[in-house]
C-alpha cells in the first residue's frame, strides 16, 4: 500500500501504519503521475481533501466556497490528475470519496437512496462545492469506478471543533431543527472502503449509519454526551444572517440517506449502527 501526504513530517506515521509514504501535491499533474506510476497499484482510492486547519483555517460554514476552495480543486483538478495517471499506468479500479449527510433533494421523504438526486443548493455559496462533488461522481462512474458517499464523519478527532462549540454554547439549533442528517463513524467508513476495493465495486453507494435523524435529536444528544448545556435555539432569519444558507438548509430542510444498497451489494454492516451509540462511546 502506498499512501500520499503533503507533509514530510507524516511519512513516519504512514510507515508505522503499514504504508509506503509518498509526498505528493494532488494539484500537480506530474507529481500525481509519478506517484501512481511508481506504486503501480491495483486500485486508486481518492480521499484527497484540504479541510484541516493547516490547509483551510478555521471552519467557515457561512462561506463554504472559500473554506472548501482547495478541496474543490482537489475534487475537480485532482480527480482528473488521478484518473489520467490511473489510465496511463493501467490501474483497473478507482474508488473516490463522495458525500451524503443532509444534501438529499429537498422534496418527498426525509431519507434518500442512490436513486434520488442530490441537492446542489443552486444560488448559494455551497453550490460550487456540491457541484464539485457531483462532478466527481460523473467522471469516476464514466471511468467504471465507485463513489462512496460518506455521511458526516465522527470518530477520533473528527468532531472536536463541533464539541468545542457546543461546550461554549456557540452551536445552536436553527428553527425547529427538522432537517435530517446521516452520520458514519470513521472506522465504518474505512471498512466500507475496504469492501469496495476488495470487491472492485462500481457505482454509487451511500455509506451511512442506520439512524438518519433531525438536528433536534442529534444535536442535543451530542451536547449531552459532551457534558454541555442544551443548545440554544435561534430563528431561521438570524441563522441565515450569521451562518449562511447551508447551515439553515442542513438544520431545517436537510434529507438523510439510506445505506441499504451498500449492505445488500457489498455486505457492509456498520459497527456503529447509530450515532447514539457512537457519540456516547466517543465522548465517554
Amino acid at each position: 500500500m502506498t499512501a500520499t501526504t503533503t507533509s514530510r513530517a507524516k511519512l513516519d506515521l504512514l510507515e508505522r501504519l503499514g504504508a509506503d509514504g509518498v509526498v505528493m501535491d494532488g494539484l500537480d499533474a506530474a507529481a500525481v503521475g509519478e506517484a501512481v506510476a511508481a506504486a503501480r497499484p491495483d486500485v486508486v482510492v481518492h480521499q484527497m481533501t484540504a479541510i484541516s486547519m493547516a490547509h483551510a483555517g478555521k471552519p467557515d460554514i457561512k462561506h463554504p466556497d472559500r473554506w472548501f476552495a482547495k478541496t474543490n480543486r482537489l475534487r475537480t483538478e485532482g480527480t482528473d490528475h488521478l484518473l489520467a495517471a490511473a489510465e496511463a499506468t493501467g490501474v483497473p479500479h478507482f474508488v473516490a470519496q463522495g458525500y451524503a449527510s443532509w444534501n438529499g433533494i429537498r422534496e418527498g421523504g426525509w431519507v434518500k437512496t442512490e436513486e434520488d438526486p442530490l441537492d446542489l443548493l443552486e444560488g448559494t455559496a455551497a453550490n460550487v462545492g456540491l457541484k464539485a462533488l457531483s462532478r466527481v461522481e460523473d467522471v469516476v462512474l464514466k471511468a467504471g469506478g465507485a463513489v462512496l458517499r460518506y455521511g458526516a464523519f465522527y470518530g477520533p478527532g473528527a468532531i472536536d471543533d463541533q464539541v468545542e462549540l457546543l461546550r461554549k454554547r456557540q452551536y445552536p439549533l436553527v428553527g425547529r431543527g427538522t432537517g435530517y442528517s446521516s452520520w458514519v463513524h470513521l472506522d465504518d467508513a474505512a471498512s466500507a472502503t475496504v469492501l469496495a476495493v476488495e470487491q472492485k465495486a462500481r457505482g454509487v453507494y451511500n455509506i451511512v449509519d442506520d439512524d438518519p435523524a433531525p438536528a433536534s435529536e442529534w444535536l442535543p444528544y451530542l451536547a449531552g454526551c459532551a457534558g454541555a448545556k442544551r443548545p440554544r435555539r435561534v430563528p431561521v432569519w438570524l441563522a441565515r444572517l450569521l451562518a449562511g444558507d447551508q447551515a439553515v438548509v442542513m438544520m431545517t430542510e436537510g434529507r438523510g440517506f439510506s445505506s441499504a444498497k451498500a449492505k445488500r451489494e457489498l455486505g457492509w454492516e456498520p459497527r456503529y449502527p447509530s450515532w447514539r451509540q457512537g457519540f456516547k462511546e466517543e465522548l465517554a
